[in-house]
C-alpha cells in the first residue's frame, strides 16, 4: 500500500524510501554516486549531450544546483564573464546566479531571471521536502535584495515567447535561453535529481559570437 499511494502521487524516490522507513520496511530505492561502475552508460549519455550542445553551452546539476558536468561552450562562456575556474573548483550555479557579486553584474534582467529561478526552487523545495533544497532556498533568499523582489507583485509583460538571460559585458552582448532535461524513468535517487541545462542563442548575434569563441576568435569585454 505505500508502494502504490507513493508512486500513485509520484512522491520522489528519497520520500519514498522515507515512508517505508516510517512503515517499518526496508528502503526500496538506492542512491549510487554518479561514478558508480553501474551508471557508465548514464554517464556517457550524459556526456554524449554535453557534446552535442556545442558549441552552445550546457551543464549538469545535481537538485541543488550543484555542478557536475559541463561542456566546453558552458566553460567558454564562465570564462568570458568571471574568468577561468579552477578544475577542482566546487561550483553552485544557484549560488553564482543569486548571489551579487558573481553573474548578477553582467545580467542586465537580472531580476526577471532570479524572481523565476527563485519560484522554480521554492516549487523544488515543496516538491522533495529535502532539507539540502530548503537549506539552499534559505540561502538564495537572504543574499542582497531577493527576498524583497519576490514580494512584488508587479510582473512585467511578457514581451517574447521565452525569458532569456541577457548578458552584457563591455560590447559583447549574449541574450540565451535554457531547456531542462531530466532522466525519464530513474530508478535511483541521484539520477531522479540530475538536470541536463542547455543554453540556445536567442539570436543570430549571440550565435555567431558562440560559435566564434569555439572556433577560437576571442571576444573583447
Amino acid at each position: 500500500m505505500v508502494v502504490r499511494l507513493a508512486t500513485a502521487l509520484n512522491v520522489p524516490l528519497r520520500q519514498h524510501n522515507a515512508l517505508l522507513l516510517a512503515a517499518g520496511y526496508a528502503p526500496l530505492w538506492q542512491e549510487r554516486d554518479l561514478a558508480a561502475p553501474d551508471l557508465a552508460q548514464v554517464r556517457e549519455a550524459l556526456s554524449y549531450m554535453l557534446t552535442q550542445q556545442e558549441p552552445f553551452p550546457a551543464v549538469v546539476v545535481d537538485p541543488e544546483w550543484n555542478l557536475l558536468q559541463s561542456n566546453h561552450g558552458a566553460a567558454r562562456l564562465v570564462e568570458f564573464l568571471v574568468g577561468p575556474l579552477a578544475p577542482d573548483a566546487s561550483v553552485n550555479l544557484a549560488d553564482a546566479l543569486v548571489a551579487p557579486d558573481v553573474l548578477r553584474p553582467y545580467l542586465s534582467n537580472w531580476p526577471e531571471v532570479v524572481r523565476y529561478f527563485i519560484r522554480s526552487v521554492e516549487a523544488d523545495a515543496a516538491a522533495y521536502g529535502d532539507d539540502a533544497i530548503n537549506a539552499l532556498l534559505d540561502r538564495l533568499l537572504r543574499y542582497d535584495g531577493v527576498a524583497a523582489l519576490q514580494k512584488q507583485d508587479i510582473v512585467p509583460a511578457a514581451t517574447s515567447p521565452v525569458l532569456p538571460m541577457h548578458f552584457r559585458k563591455g560590447k559583447v552582448s549574449l541574450r540565451l535561453f535554457t531547456t531542462i532535461a531530466t532522466l525519464g524513468t530513474p530508478h535511483d535517487i541521484t539520477l531522479q535529481g540530475l538536470r541536463v541545462e542547455s543554453f540556445f542563442p536567442m539570436d543570430s548575434e549571440t550565435a555567431a559570437i558562440l560559435r566564434g569563441w569555439a572556433a577560437g576568435n576571442g571576444a573583447d569585454g
